[in-house]
């Protein structure tokens, strides 16, 4: 039936040029923005998995920059360590040199002197960012320090953080107001370290630090003399090798943290680029899929037009029935 009130087929040609046209504002928006999921709208699941690890990988980067400065403090602490240990191993020498007979032991003890003045300025200088590992100016021991080093998920969505802890207590080589927590200002027991021990405590610490608390040194300071005896320089170098063993301890300790943190930065990344990549999986568009889409969708919509108008020339044939 011919009808001038109602064109079904234009009706159906237009119906079918609306969804050509939604299919293809749709296509073009993924080929824009490059997302198959941008809004929940598109995707309410994808879309809050998506923007949860875009957020948690938001915390991860925080996280490797956080690793960088807690690298940047074990770095400057562990060369001031290595540093220390060098002169430490060169004041062992020349104790080693004052044993010899005939030596002019002041004139070793000016080159201790220097030596020691060398230490204190290693120590001083060994901070980073306000912090310093090697030197202690309060009363309390430094303690344990933290490096953030992670953020972790659980499968409930509980989120928590990862520390690398450093027990600065142990690097700490000189503390001025409680000499007993420094390595090279706490008295070192050289009786205990004497193999013909005698039982009877003979204390002596490297550095003075003109310690104020009622615990600061009490010991002999390695210092030579005139009158030095042999066996005051036998003690010293007992004692200057055990601070350069637990010198060497802490610096082994340090270095073990170092690659510690080394190895946690590399793992933050490649956590960063995987979840990335997850992330792309869910939401990213296929550019090649959307393209070929896209010229179908053009194909189709220049088919629709031609229909629909078409469609709209048969209520025009009708006027010829009355000429």
């Amino acid at each position: 039936m011919a009808s001038i009130m109602t064109n079904s087929a234009a009706m159906a040609a237009l119906a079918t040029l609306r969804s050509i046209n939604s299919d293809m504002e749709m296509t073009q928006n993924r080929v824009s923005s490059g997302y198959r999921v941008e809004t929940a709208a598109d995707n309410s699941a994808y879309w809050s998995i998506a923007t949860t690890m875009r957020s948690d990988n938001k915390a991860l980067s925080t996280v490797k920059d956080a690793l960088g400065l807690g690298a940047a403090k074990v770095d400057v602490a562990y060369t001031g360590m290595n540093s220390a240990i060098d002169v430490v191993s060169e004041i062992k020498a020349k104790l080693v040199a004052a044993r010899e007979p005939g030596v002019d032991k002041t004139k070793i003890d000016k080159e201790l002197t220097e030596l020691k003045n060398q230490l204190v300025s290693i120590a001083e200088s060994a901070s980073f960012s306000g912090e310093n590992w090697l030197n202690n100016d309060g009363a309390a021991a430094l303690g344990t320090k933290e490096i953030v080093g992670g953020f972790n998920r659980d499968s409930a969505g509980l989120v928590s953080i990862t520390t690398l802890a450093v027990n600065a207590s142990s690097t700490t080589l000189i503390s001025s107001q409680d000499e007993t927590l420094g390595l090279l200002t706490n008295d070192v027991d050289a009786d205990a370290l004497d193999p013909n021990a005698t039982g009877t405590a003979r204390n002596y610490y490297l550095i003075d630090a003109d310690g104020t608390a009622a615990s600061a040194g009490s010991g002999t300071a390695i210092a030579l003399a005139t009158g030095t005896s042999d066996a005051q320089v036998d003690d010293m170098i007992r004692v200057v090798d055990k601070i350069l063993t637990q010198m060497t301890d802490a610096a082994s300790n340090l270095g073990a943290v170092n690659k510690r943190v080394s190895m946690q930065e590399e793992f933050v990344a490649d956590l960063m680029d995987s979840i990335t990549t997850g992330v792309g999986r869910l939401v990213d568009a296929d550019m090649n899929e959307e393209s070929t889409r896209l010229k179908a969708l053009q194909t189709q919509q220049q088919l629709g037009i031609q229909s629909l108008s078409i469609a709209n020339s048969n209520s025009e044939n009708i006027l010829s029935l009355f000429r």
